[in-house]
């Protein structure tokens, strides 16, 4: 399926009114053999040269980014929290949304071994770079390259990447317990699957997803019932679905879709 536009789907991405007064997001769809572990080319690109710098929270996917610039190449792993990029003067950044589980592959070691971690390309990737001035030519570049180190056979954190995209589409209702069960695993073995597939916990990659469910919700249609979604989502109440829209964002539901409705 090709990226949803930024307007349809700004998960992981805080306060996106705002931002995108600043910022322009293009995504972009990954050739056919290479959507086997990448779900989208992102491209950033601002002109704030005669503006203040803007510094744009994110709470990533629960996946790998691979971010290039003119000159840079990082590989970022699962992150634990909110990030936040700072954006000055004239630039871009390009990146690579892997699947959840998509980089397991080419990692060649367990995901929770880069976990919160910013390492070059070549150190995580055994060479350099592919390096172009114009993003959109270095995107076609960056998907040869990882074409061709596509692994030959299908490896088992395709399936847990299959898993978890079940969960993003569908985090109402769903505990760690009865997703082992489903599974027809227990939670041990569920969560080592998970440490070594995704870097995060089960718990940690479900919680992600109910989060950007309500931030959505919050951002667009009707200002939502919020005991209703609560329940929805599989929240013991009210309560505790704001208590941890707070801890992350540093407001409450009802305050974050005011300022993004203003």
């Amino acid at each position: 399926m090709y990226p949803l536009p930024v307007d349809q789907d700004a998960r992981g991405i805080l306060d996106p009114v705002t931002g995108l007064t600043r910022f322009r997001l293009d995504r972009y769809a990954p050739s056919g053999p290479v959507a086997r572990l990448v779900d989208r080319y992102w491209l950033s690109s601002w002109d704030l040269a005669d503006r203040e710098p803007h510094a744009q929270r994110v709470f990533p996917h629960p996946v790998v980014n691979v971010v290039l610039t003119i000159g840079t190449a990082t590989v970022h792993g699962p992150a634990t929290g909110v990030r936040t990029q700072s954006l000055e003067g004239t630039g871009w950044a390009l990146g690579v949304m892997f699947r959840p589980a998509g980089f397991r592959p080419l990692l060649g070691c367990p995901m929770r071994t880069i976990v919160d971690a910013a390492l070059p390309w070549p150190e995580v990737l055994g060479a350099d770079a592919p390096r172009d001035e114009d993003p959109r030519t270095l995107i076609a570049a960056v998907d040869r390259f990882l074409a061709s180190r596509l692994p030959g056979s299908r490896h088992p954190a395709e399936d847990t990447a299959a898993l978890v995209e079940r969960i993003a589409a569908d985090p109402a209702g769903i505990g760690v317990e009865a997703l082992a069960e489903r599974e027809g695993t227990t939670v041990r073995s569920l969560q080592r699957r998970f440490a070594d597939h995704v870097g995060l916990s089960p718990k940690t990659v479900i919680r992600r997803y109910r989060f950007y469910e309500v931030a959505e919700r919050a951002r667009t249609g009707p200002t939502p019932d919020w005991s209703a979604l609560a329940a929805d989502l599989g929240y013991s109440d009210q309560s505790h679905l704001i208590r941890d829209f707070t801890a992350v964002v540093g407001a409450p539901p009802a305050r974050y879709a005011a300022r993004s409705r203003s």
